[in-house]
């Protein structure tokens, strides 16, 4: 008599269901970029040595000198390559995502979302730990396989021409599809910083029966961007007469750090488009004002970001062409306002996390106060916090700057909810 017998062994990992598709840029691309560094005008720029009018030339001059004759692109194409990358188009819309595989008895699938003038690199100081924590002196079962898209419209998932109206809201139900049609989670985590947090707290508000939990790098209200003065950060609100003169001046260069950067992509994305889709000079230009005043840097650049780190974000907007679509999401998020999916209090219902850091500290907040001073802000009723963390140092590139703290904090949000 023969007996049958069951095969009881585990499973193992699901097969990852697309096929990888490495980053590689045509040799005609770089030829052409050369050529265009070497044709550079440049303008006069007497009395910026202090960057009270922006960029200064000396230093643009000095790292456009090094794109041209000592950046080694495929030397960052093959760091970029020793992740796995993938293509898929999602309800139509072409996205690109990086991929970093968990180590552990049962990895969290883990989306994280980029803002600007970031690209999915900026989580590249992050991955390896979240996805291999035993790797890093942590625990195996806290592993998650991690996701990283480039968001629609910005580099490998870009340029739009058939989808013009991309915003944020929109982009979170492409996540939502990604994640649980395509890639076939049931639930999952999101992370996010800049206005990859809105995406995330819209995961949050709309998904959150499908997520674990959320981890962002602020906390807005998803409104941020509606109404007629969205391009302006103060509302048109003045500066409150008597405050302290430091104060004042904290709240000034606060605005200033914001005022252009908001008004020009929200007022006349495609009109500044053409300028810095054809020069790249002058493209760098204009993000390189953005690393230079959003990160904690102390005033110089490279202690956060080296040479070769500033232009391996640039190429992924250049080589794509897609500076354009990328700047245009801000308008997107005025012209097709966020509306509710519900209307549950709080509106961001997924258990959510916060790090925040002491560059963004708001004016006259120190950062023990900051915590406080959140939950008791307009922002703090719209979230579900079950974790908010806030430290001295690190600016807006949260990840790329304190990257320690920024994987102690999400694994914390994420503890015991998975």
């Amino acid at each position: 008599m023969s007996h049958e017998t069951t095969d009881i062994r585990p499973a193992g990992p699901r097969p990852f269901p697309l096929e990888p598709a490495p980053i590689h840029v045509p040799d005609d691309v770089l030829a052409d970029l050369r050529h265009r560094l070497e044709l550079t005008r440049w303008p006069l720029d007497a009395g910026n040595e202090d960057r009270y009018y922006g960029v200064d030339r000396a230093y643009l001059q000095e790292l456009v000198d090094y794109w041209r004759t000592g950046f080694d692109w495929r030397r960052a194409e093959a760091a970029i390559n020793a992740y796995e990358h993938y293509r898929v188009e999602v309800e139509g819309v072409p996205v690109h995502f990086m991929r970093r595989p968990g180590v552990g008895p049962d990895p969290t699938p883990l989306i994280l979302t980029h803002g600007w003038p970031w690209t999915f690199w900026h989580w590249s100081k992050v991955i390896d730990p979240l996805a291999d924590p035993g790797a890093y002196g942590g625990d195996p079962a806290e592993a998650f396989d991690v996701i990283v898209p480039s968001f629609p419209g910005f580099g490998f998932s870009g340029p739009l021409p058939d989808h013009p109206d991309m915003n944020f809201w929109k982009v979170a139900d492409l996540w939502h599809v990604l994640m649980t049609r395509i890639l076939g989670h049931d639930r999952y985590a999101a992370g996010g910083c800049d206005v990859g947090a809105m995406v995330t707290g819209q995961l949050g508000h709309k998904y959150a029966a499908e997520l674990y939990g959320i981890h962002i790098g602020s906390g807005q209200k998803l409104t941020l961007f509606n109404g007629d003065r969205g391009w302006d950060l103060s509302g048109g609100r003045p500066i409150p007469d008597g405050l302290p003169a430091d104060i004042r001046a904290q709240l000034v260069a606060f605005e200033k750090r914001f005022a252009v950067h908001l008004a020009a992509h929200v007022l006349a994305p495609s009109t500044l488009a053409y300028g810095l889709s054809d020069s790249p000079a002058g493209m760098l230009a204009w993000i390189l004002e953005r690393w230079m005043t959003w990160s904690d840097n102390g005033g110089d650049i490279e202690t956060v970001f080296s040479k070769d780190d500033l232009l391996t974000h640039a190429m992924i907007f250049w080589v794509t062409n897609s500076i354009g679509t990328s700047i245009r999401t801000y308008a997107n998020n005025n012209r097709y306002p966020w509306t509710p999916s519900h209307d549950r209090q709080p509106p961001i219902e997924a258990p959510t996390g916060i790090t925040f850091v002491g560059y963004e500290n708001p004016p006259g907040v120190s950062t023990d106060r900051r915590v406080e001073h959140f939950a008791n802000s307009d922002r703090g009723p719209w979230y579900n916090h079950v974790n908010l963390t806030a430290h001295d140092h690190g600016g807006h590139f949260i990840p790329w700057e304190i990257p320690g703290q920024w994987v102690d904090d999400l694994r914390r949000t994420f503890q015991g909810r998975r």
